[in-house]
């Protein structure tokens, strides 16, 4: 046990170090692209400043651009990332808009659990008869569905249909301090039913339309695992045991099946990240991906800029997560 905890931490610790290079190359790339995108950012950035302002944006970007990176990086790694136009910080927006992404992400890869594994059991279990096909249109449509025509059609229609709030997080001020800005996990710290379930109704539909578009891995990969499995002695045995059809699938399938399948949850938990941008954009939900959005239609370098990052330190994470939950679940992966 004391080993195999070792080769996990060094596992781990590799793989940090890998994140260091390509988060480098990650920022220098944003950095470049975004000051080489518009030929007069100060005139942009600043569009009503004084002309002592625009004299020190311009002193700043006549420099050479790679000085201007290693500052922009000295800033970066020292907790000064940069400011808006209107000079407010973009370390502390990011902070607090972050955890709020966190939570959204976290809904939609729950229903993707919750709603997508059972379909692939469903899928596979009646593999080429009609709940296979019905299954199967159900996940293809929202893989080609675009992610703002579903956040869309969902706000203006279902919303109100279903009486569900189509915008925020809350439906007002909360009457309690917002300890870590997950808008339910603040309002079950306050020990307040009222705003947790005012909570839940607007965190419910962004994060449905997300695990929607992106629900159809999760049940194909557990369709396509459950194939592999179903025709194997040890399945057959159950059955041969009396067992129901229920325990036989979920308890004895389903479980060695899952190994591919949490591998690639993870993964897609890094991808999420990406759509939450169009998604946090229609229903307004205070997120990084708003934030995203913001910055870069300002345009705000700084915070697009860190924005990149910090949904590559996100993907790299993500990526982390699902290798490690793979060597949990297969014992014979070897983390050294």
């Amino acid at each position: 046990m004391g080993r195999s905890l070792v080769d996990l931490l060094i596992f781990v610790g590799k793989r940090l170090l890998q994140l260091v290079p390509v988060l480098i190359g990650i920022i220098v790339l944003a950095f470049v692209f975004t000051h080489i995108s518009v030929v007069n950012p100060c005139a942009i950035w600043y569009p009503h400043a004084k002309q002592t302002i625009l004299n020190q944006c311009y002193a700043t970007f006549r420099q050479p651009i790679y000085v201007q990176f290693f500052q922009y990086f000295q800033g970066l790694l020292t907790g000064n990332w940069g400011q808006s136009q209107q000079g407010v910080l973009v370390y502390p927006q990011i902070a607090m808009a972050l955890p709020a992404t966190v939570e959204l992400v976290l809904a939609s890869l729950f229903l993707m659990i919750f709603i997508g594994i059972p379909l692939g059991v469903i899928a596979a279990q009646s593999s080429g008869r009609w709940p296979d096909h019905l299954v199967r249109i159900f996940y293809l449509s929202g893989w080609a569905t675009p992610t703002y025509l579903g956040a869309v059609i969902v706000a203006i229609f279902i919303a109100p249909y279903l009486g569900l709030p189509s915008g925020g997080d809350y439906s007002g001020p909360p009457p309690f301090r917002e300890w870590t800005h997950m808008s339910v996990v603040d309002a079950l710290i306050a020990g307040n039913l009222p705003w947790t379930v005012d909570a839940l109704q607007h965190l419910i539909l962004p994060a449905a339309v997300l695990a929607f578009i992106n629900m159809g891995i999760a049940t194909r990969m557990t369709r396509s695992s459950m194939l592999e499995v179903m025709p194997l002695d040890y399945v057959k045995s159950a059955r041969m045991k009396g067992l129901s059809e229920f325990v036989v699938m979920y308890k004895h399938a389903l479980r060695n099946s899952l190994i591919t399948t949490t591998t690639v949850l993870g993964v897609t938990a890094g991808g999420l990240l990406a759509g939450t941008v169009v998604v946090e954009e229609v229903f307004t939900w205070p997120g990084i991906g708003l934030f995203a959005y913001d910055a870069i239609t300002a345009p705000n370098f700084d915070g697009a800029i860190a924005v990149v990052a910090v949904f590559a330190v996100g993907v790299v994470l993500a990526n982390l997560i699902a290798d490690i939950l793979y060597g949990l679940l297969d014992p014979r992966v070897d983390w050294r």
